[in-house]
C-alpha cells in the first residue's frame, strides 16, 4: 500500500531514517542497487530543493 498523500512525507521521513541508520548492513543484490539508486536520489533533491 502506497503512502497517503496527507502522511506521504512524515511516513517517508521515517523510512529514509531507517534506511540510514541500517546502511551499514550487509545488502542483498537488489537491496544494493536499491541502496545506489536512493543515494542518486537524495542527492539529486538536495541540490534541487536547497533551503535558504
Amino acid at each position: 500500500m502506497g503512502n497517503m498523500s496527507y502522511c506521504r512525507f512524515e511516513n517517508t521521513l521515517r523510512d529514509l531514517q531507517d534506511c540510514y541508520e541500517n546502511m551499514d548492513n550487509d545488502l542483498s543484490n537488489s537491496e544494493k542497487l536499491a541502496h545506489d539508486r536512493m543515494i542518486v536520489l537524495c542527492r539529486r533533491i538536495a541540490e534541487e530543493f536547497e533551503l535558504d
